[in-house]
C-alpha cells in the first residue's frame, strides 16, 4: 500500500470512529510498524494545520483522534443545535480535580479529600463523560474505581495526565478548608 492510500485509509477509519484509535491498531490496519504510522500521523497533522482545515489531528498518549478545530465553532452551530454545555460548579470540578490528580480513586478517598458527600458530583462528571469506572478495588465492598476519560484531556486541551499542572501544597489546603467550609454551611442550615 503507497503512502496516500495509506493517509486515505487512517482518515476513513479515524472519521468513521469518531473517536481516538490507538496508533498500534492504525499501523496493523495499514500493514506498517507503529513509528512509520506515527510519522505518516505527524505529517497529516502537520498539512492540516498548514492547509487550515476545518479539522486537525489529535494525539493522546498511545491513540490519535480526527476532530474539529475548535475555531469552527461557531460555524458549527449554525447549522446543527447548539449541543449541550456542561455545567461544572466548584463542588464538581473539585471532585473532578481529585479524580485528576489521585486516580485510580474510591468515592470514600474523594470524599475523605473533600470532606463532603460527592455523590452528585461523581455522577454529573459520569454523565458528561469527564470521569468513568475503571474498575473495583480488591477490599472490603469492593468499592468502584474512577478516573478520567480522554474526553477530561480533550475538554481540558491536554494531550496526557502528564501535562496537568502541579499542585502545591497551599493550593492542597485552600481546597481542604473550602471543603470544610461547606460542611460547616450544610450543617448550619
Amino acid at each position: 500500500m503507497d503512502r496516500k492510500r495509506q493517509e486515505a485509509v487512517i482518515e476513513a477509519v479515524l472519521f468513521t470512529m469518531g473517536e481516538s484509535v490507538e496508533i498500534n491498531k492504525l499501523a496493523d490496519v495499514i500493514e506498517e510498524d507503529v513509528k512509520t504510522t506515527k510519522e505518516i500521523l505527524q505529517d497529516m497533522a502537520r498539512r492540516y494545520e498548514e492547509e487550515d482545515r476545518g479539522i486537525a489531528l489529535t494525539q493522546f498518549d498511545s491513540a490519535v483522534q480526527l476532530c474539529t478545530k475548535s475555531d469552527m465553532y461557531e460555524y458549527l452551530i449554525k447549522i446543527a443545535k447548539a449541543p449541550r454545555r456542561m455545567v461544572l460548579t466548584d463542588t464538581v470540578i473539585e471532585t473532578l480535580s481529585i479524580i485528576a490528580y489521585k486516580q485510580p480513586v474510591t468515592r470514600i478517598e474523594i470524599e475523605r479529600v473533600r470532606g463532603v458527600s460527592c455523590d452528585h458530583a461523581i455522577n454529573k462528571l459520569l454523565e458528561y463523560g469527564l470521569v468513568t469506572e475503571l474498575g473495583r478495588l480488591d477490599a472490603p465492598g469492593r468499592p468502584l474505581l474512577f478516573g478520567t476519560t480522554e474526553q477530561f484531556l480533550r475538554s481540558f486541551g491536554v494531550k496526557s495526565l502528564e501535562d496537568l499542572p502541579e499542585l502545591n501544597p497551599v493550593q492542597i489546603e485552600e481546597f481542604k478548608q473550602q471543603a470544610e467550609q461547606e460542611v460547616q454551611l450544610k450543617l448550619d442550615v
